[in-house]
């Protein structure tokens, strides 16, 4: 009876420890936290010597990721259903070889032109009724079924062919997915009839979406729909939201698709995609993916230019890093990093600025320059002939110092600022003279130069973790998203919102209401007309040049421009700022208490110089967490209680107090009291 029991438990312990075995490899082993490498383009040359001496210097160079498919469906699938896979097997099984993984991009974008012979109606139709040949990237309908046909197709090919391969840290899904022209064929047209069908189910109802009493536009029949645009830049704003929002819904219908078949094929795979939905050509509506969840790894291009002098790049590409992240805390993977001409020093400033914004990927756009094509002529890491240029020895530093550091990151944000995002609200203000994204910018600039952690969210999915909320410029405002406002508000929040807001409703018509729209009691105003200010010059009390406001806010004056300015009758709010170089003070700021909270409003857009006193303030009262305290010009992030990352961008030394002795974590160096950061270097310091 003993040994029977013996057997059981020594049974069960075998068990438990099959069990702890496999938990360990099934699970997504970690094998380090920052990713340096490059986007490497192996069916350019499928010359298998040339590649393992890539591999080779790739190694030397202490890369850790490169990213390879994108652009390339044809040299998967070089004819209909005939799929050649066996050379990129190789390829593959060198870099698992050689310990460097793969981020994998499906290349569902540009279709072959094979696709294009045999479905013509996946050609784009331009804005005149005039085909376009397939002659450059992206020249692709989408949406069209004959399309989604054949890359989901070769998307169920290709991801599982390498789902379980070694080498492969994720894939990515499809690339730069807003780039692209929109096509206005007539299938394309036939497809929006039946989305507007969907949508409003009945004429009467169109018409009344659409203001189909304006200008005799009165439509009797769905079939009468045409396109909003027919050589024009802008047409009726009802029917341009809407189009948009079709254009919008069939790529991120398509995206899902693609998203959900990969997760069948590869559960549990890592996704990523440079996404560039903001892209002018085809500017679409991300938070649709960014809010599933499924999107597990957002990724973009990073390309801040060459200036070490200036921040304005680095501001410029952040800026892209937070409008594609929105709320996920997952890592993010700049998927394309700059190489082009950037100036020696320029490349690793700028990856020690992406820490500061929750990056753990490097990925040198491109690994060598190109033999062809429209981007023969940007610079790799590599020269034409295939020898290292400085470009790559910077890599390699940036590698070995992110070696040494990499335990301590990804950074995760913690902010307590959000700023509102609004896709409707972007397609409705390109008439406008400052567009949302610009107002919505400057509002991270502001945050950007003060080392404070922000998010860009969309009101109406968010659930709004914020003490400040900043709205700058959205100007479509919904029920649902005024119902969160007015909640937030009302729970104790502080909004801040700004001219060009809650102007028109879900249909793109302005309200007839007072505005701001369903929120003007949480406001305590009435916002009426606009004044221009192009003529300022002419009013007898303008003591100064130029035309400029001269706004009084906290017994301090400042001077900006803006085009225009709005008329404010305070109701139930409080005047807190006031033009004083017109004919009268005029009132540009307010405040009002909402239930538990305060509604701000400003009538001008979020310009700098009244967005960062007006926020500077509210840091203050609200007790918002502040960044480091360091000099002008310096980045800095507190990774945790006890190290801190600086990076000093400007041409001078910085010295920053400590109350503490640190050591430098990237050259071992003691600092005592004062921590020395020289011109452009960063520094991240461990405290003692």
């Amino acid at each position: 009876m003993k040994n029977a029991k013996k057997r059981l438990i020594h049974k069960k312990l075998k068990l438990w420890a099959l069990l702890i075995i496999c938990l360990l490899f099934s699970a997504p082993m970690k094998s380090q936290q920052l990713y340096v490498g490059a986007n490497y383009h192996p069916h350019d040359d499928k010359n298998m010597g040339k590649i393992e001496n890539d591999i080779r210097l790739m190694k030397e160079a202490g890369f850790t990721v490169v990213r390879m498919g994108h652009l390339a469906w044809d040299s998967y699938e070089p004819s209909d259903g005939v799929f050649d896979f066996a050379w990129f097997d190789k390829v593959m099984d060198k870099m698992d070889k050689a310990g460097i993984k793969v981020l994998l991009d499906i290349p569902v974008r540009p279709a072959p032109l094979w696709l294009h012979h045999k479905y013509p109606s996946i050609d784009i139709t331009d804005s005149n009724g005039n085909r376009q040949y397939a002659n450059h990237r992206y020249m692709d309908d989408i949406g069209d079924p004959d399309y989604q046909k054949y890359a989901l197709r070769f998307v169920d090919a290709i991801s599982r062919r390498y789902a379980k391969h070694p080498a492969l840290l994720a894939f990515g899904i499809d690339n730069e997915s807003g780039d692209g022209p929109i096509s206005y064929s007539e299938t394309a047209k036939n497809r929006f009839i039946e989305w507007v069908k969907t949508k409003y189910t009945t004429i009467d109802k169109l018409n009344e979406a659409w203001a189909g009493q304006r200008w005799s536009r009165r439509i009797d029949k769905f079939e009468e729909i045409g396109f909003p645009v027919s050589g024009y830049t802008n047409g009726a704003p009802e029917r341009m939201l809407d189009f948009r929002r079709f254009v919008s819904d069939e790529i991120n219908g398509f995206l899902m698709k693609v998203i959900n078949l990969v997760n069948v094929n590869a559960p549990g795979v890592l996704l990523n995609t440079n996404a560039w939905y903001y892209s002018p050509l085809k500017y679409f509506d991300y938070t649709e993916i960014a809010y599933s969840g499924k999107m597990t790894r957002e990724g973009c291009g990073f390309y801040p230019g060459s200036s070490l002098l200036s921040n304005a790049g680095i501001i410029n590409a952040t800026f892209g890093i937070a409008r594609i992240q929105f709320e996920s805390n997952n890592p993010f993977w700049c998927s394309e990093f700059t190489t082009m001409t950037a100036v020696p020093g320029s490349m690793r400033k700028s990856a020690y600025a992406t820490l500061m914004y929750g990056n753990q990927m490097v990925c040198g756009w491109t690994w060598q320059s190109m033999h062809g094509g429209e981007e023969q002529y940007l610079q790799g890491l590599l020269d034409w002939d295939g020898i290292t240029n400085r470009k790559y020895d910077e890599y390699k530093k940036i590698a070995t110092e992110f070696k040494k550091i990499q335990k301590y990151f990804p950074y995760t944000p913690k902010a307590e600022i959000g700023l509102a995002f609004s896709f409707p609200s972007q397609i409705v203000s390109s008439s406008f003279p400052e567009q949302h994204q610009d107002q919505l910018k400057n509002c991270f600039e502001v945050l950007f130069n003060k080392n404070i952690d922000s998010k860009i969210l969309e009101i109406s999915k968010s659930k709004l973790p914020y003490k400040l909320l900043i709205i700058p410029g959205v100007a479509v405002m919904d029920q649902a998203t005024a119902a969160k406002i007015r909640k937030f508000v009302n729970d104790g929040g502080t909004v801040l919102m700004t001219s060009n807001s809650a102007i028109v409703d879900s249909t793109a018509k302005v309200f007839s209401s007072t505005r701001p729209g369903l929120l003007s009691d949480v406001f305590g105003i009435r916002v009426a007309s606009f004044e221009e200010t192009a003529n300022i010059n002419e009013l007898s009390r303008l003591s100064f040049k130029g035309n400029k406001l001269e706004i009084e806010y906290n017994n301090n004056r400042v001077l900006m421009e803006s085009p225009r300015y709005d008329v404010i009758e305070p109701k139930s709010a409080q005047v807190i700022a006031n033009i004083k170089s017109l004919d009268k003070d005029y009132p540009i700021a307010t405040v009002n208490r909402y239930g538990k909270g305060k509604a701000i409003y400003v009538g001008l857009p979020a310009i700098k110089e009244i967005i960062d006193p007006l926020v500077s303030n509210l840091i203050d009262k609200l007790s918002i967490t502040k960044g480091p305290d360091v000099p002008q010009g310096v980045m800095a992030r507190k990774i945790d209680n006890n190290h801190i990352l600086y990076l000093n961008t400007t041409n001078e030394e910085k010295r920053i107090k400590t109350n503490a002795k640190a050591k430098s974590l990237l050259s071992d160096k003691e600092f005592n009291s004062i921590i020395t950061i020289p011109p452009f270097e960063p520094e991240f310091i461990e405290i003692r």
